[in-house]
């Protein structure tokens, strides 16, 4: 059975917040091994958040599955067995095995909109994961955990993750935004093609541009746009409509 499972969901995007993630990156048996819901964050709250997403699965006895996430340039607040912990941004592609019943739920911050909450470079948490009471405290981190494991559904996980976020939102900063843009550039604008092309748009040395991303981001901007461009072959690869691999590779550069 061919892995499908890359198809774009919903989003909703106004004209200041625009999309800064790309909608591709999982390879998997969608709606059969396993059910993908996303939602937009609150309006008071998308400055910072992108989306909250929960995957969920009900397999029969004896069976086991796999999910496999190409890595976005976002840390990630996740919820998995009964623990909440932040993930910065994965480097190589992550493999989950699952069987029996179970989710796992998350809140995908913008790329760069982390450093606020964590108050430190984000490149420090890249390609790990760290309990969430690290940074909140022990008694905020169980609490927000127990009120995440008595939610029936997304609705009740979203309005729980945001009340919990509402209290600990940070001050504002200003970087954020510029990373945003420069971000969405890469995401979805084919001409950017290279660094270069990013320093000359946004009046920024690579020197500078590579520090503000390794401070923000977690990784280069260099990462970014290949790990976008890798997210929109292997997804039209796996819908069957992107030609070979070479030509995929040449339109997308």
């Amino acid at each position: 059975m061919n892995e499908t499972g890359l198809g774009q969901t919903r989003h909703v995007t106004t004209t200041q917040h625009v999309t800064t993630t790309s909608e591709y990156g999982i390879l998997g048996i969608r709606d059969v091994d396993f059910h993908l819901d996303r939602v937009p964050a609150s309006a008071d709250l998308v400055d910072l958040v992108e989306r909250h997403w929960l995957v969920r699965w009900q397999l029969p006895e004896g069976r086991r599955a796999s999910v496999t996430l190409l890595p976005h340039p976002c840390v990630n607040l996740v919820f998995d067995r009964g623990q909440v912990a932040i993930a910065g941004v994965g480097q190589e592609r992550f493999t989950y095995e699952y069987s029996g019943e179970g989710r796992v739920f998350g809140v995908k911050f913008r790329p760069g909109a982390f450093l606020p909450f964590l108050g430190g470079p984000v490149s420090q948490l890249t390609g790990q994961a760290v309990p969430l009471a690290t940074l909140w405290g022990a008694d905020d981190a169980r609490r927000f955990a127990g009120e995440l494991a008595t939610s029936a559904d997304l609705d009740d996980l979203v309005a729980v993750a945001e009340r919990h976020l509402r209290a600990h939102w940070p001050q504002p900063d200003p970087e954020v935004a510029i990373v945003g843009r420069i971000v969405h550039a890469l995401l979805h604008d084919r001409c950017v093609s290279r660094v270069d092309d990013v320093s000359a748009r946004f009046g920024l040395s690579a020197r500078s541009l590579q520090r503000l991303f390794q401070r923000y981001v977690g990784v280069s901007p260099k990462w970014v746009l290949q790990r976008y461009r890798l997210h929109e072959a292997a997804a039209r690869l796996a819908e069957g409509t992107g030609g070979t691999w070479a030509e995929v590779a040449v339109e997308l550069g």
